[in-house]
């Protein structure tokens, strides 16, 4: 039971942090768009980005695509991480890969409810 609670807190976070950063790239805040700037990514890549994000935040939620929103939470993160590789940023890649691990724990945990609620 306490397993199932901290996953659902894992997976709220990882939600949350999803929403977030994907309405970020979105709505083009000016640090994404520096950020991913410096990789190629032109608006329009930002945007299609951003609504991937959060597309896969939002399958987190249910049990029958939660390994599918977690895939591509996990596959858009660790895009993040080798560009800052290319860069040889190494804090960067640090400060992106506690997400990757939220995401790999989570898929290890399984969705909270996949067996019904609270069981």
């Amino acid at each position: 039971m306490a397993l199932k609670i901290i996953n659902s807190l894992l997976i709220l976070i990882a939600v949350f942090m999803g929403l977030k950063q994907g309405y970020a790239m979105f709505s083009g805040k000016p640090e994404m768009i520096e950020m991913f700037g410096k990789w190629g990514f032109n608006k329009t890549g930002l945007v299609i980005n951003g609504l991937i994000t959060i597309i896969a935040a939002l399958l987190i939620l249910f049990p029958k695509t939660f390994v599918w929103g977690n895939f591509m939470m996990a596959a858009g993160i660790l895009l993040i991480i080798c560009f800052h590789l290319l860069d040889k940023d190494v804090k960067g890649v640090y400060v992106e890969l506690p997400f990757l691990l939220i995401n790999l724990v989570i898929i290890y945990l399984q969705h909270p409810f996949k067996s019904g609620f609270l069981l």
